[in-house]
């Protein structure tokens, strides 16, 4: 199949009001249907082999990158006219669009799924919220964002939306960890100068820790609740003119 990137603007249109109408066409819970839908099935098959074909998981990576504009318009149309109907097509976009670094997008994709509780393809074998707690906040403690400042938004979007989900405990933890780290600049295996933290920099994280520590005991956050706990009783300290006791 010529897939979208090559095709003529008027082809494009063509295949947007042909997107449009499969979308709005569709009944909620349903699968899709429709010869426009079909068109992206084969597609997506033939995509899936050309990665299954690739053994580096970076390569992968830049080849989503690649062919994920060619799914842009079937995802437009579902987000704008779409009734919750059941679609591989955009569902298996939205993890690729997660592990291609795209967040925003899937996060835009992620909200039309959880509103319309669609299920992931079957090979993901988990529903979209506990999805979403382990592969973004998972990415962050990997070091694959690019600054904590946008983790932290990104982080936070999740935790919106999948604050009622009923999701492994283990799952939400990873979200709390990201978080706190996030909320002082650690990334990936780095480590940070905790004296440099503001005062509200090491509460907000602290808290974040400690939640997560209290959903699943061996998620690795106790040493860095306890150089937060030093951090803060420092400046507990210094305003009460507290200092500690000379060594014996």
């Amino acid at each position: 199949m010529t897939t979208a990137t090559h095709n003529s603007p008027a082809q494009r249109h063509a295949a947007r009001i042909l997107a449009a109408k499969a979308a709005a066409a569709s009944r909620h819970g349903q699968p899709i249907q429709g010869s426009a839908y079909d068109l992206m099935l084969a597609k997506l098959i033939n995509d899936k082999q050309r990665l299954k074909a690739i053994k580096s998981i970076q390569r992968k990576i830049e080849l989503k990158r690649e062919i994920l504009p060619d799914y842009d318009d079937w995802i437009n149309a579902a987000l704008q006219h779409g009734n919750g109907a059941q679609d591989l097509v955009l569902t298996t976009a939205l993890v690729w669009h997660i592990d291609a670094g795209n967040y925003a997008r899937a996060l835009d994709i992620a909200q039309y799924c959880l509103v319309h509780n669609l299920n992931l393809p079957d090979q993901y074998a988990r529903d979209v919220p506990t999805m979403l707690l382990d592969e973004i906040p998972g990415a962050y403690l990997e070091g694959r964002f690019e600054t904590a400042t946008a983790a932290v938004e990104t982080l936070r979007a999740v935790q919106l939306l999948t604050v009622n989900a009923d999701v492994p405990d283990q799952a939400s933890a990873k979200l709390y960890k990201a978080l706190g780290y996030a909320q002082i600049g650690k990334m990936g295996n780095g480590d940070i100068d905790f004296e440099v933290l503001t005062e509200e920099q090491a509460s907000k994280a602290l808290d974040n820790l400690r939640r997560a520590l209290d959903l699943f005991q061996n998620i690795g956050v106790k040493k860095d609740i306890e150089r937060l706990e030093r951090r803060l009783k420092k400046t507990a300290d210094d305003e009460t003119g507290t200092s500690p006791p000379p060594p014996a």
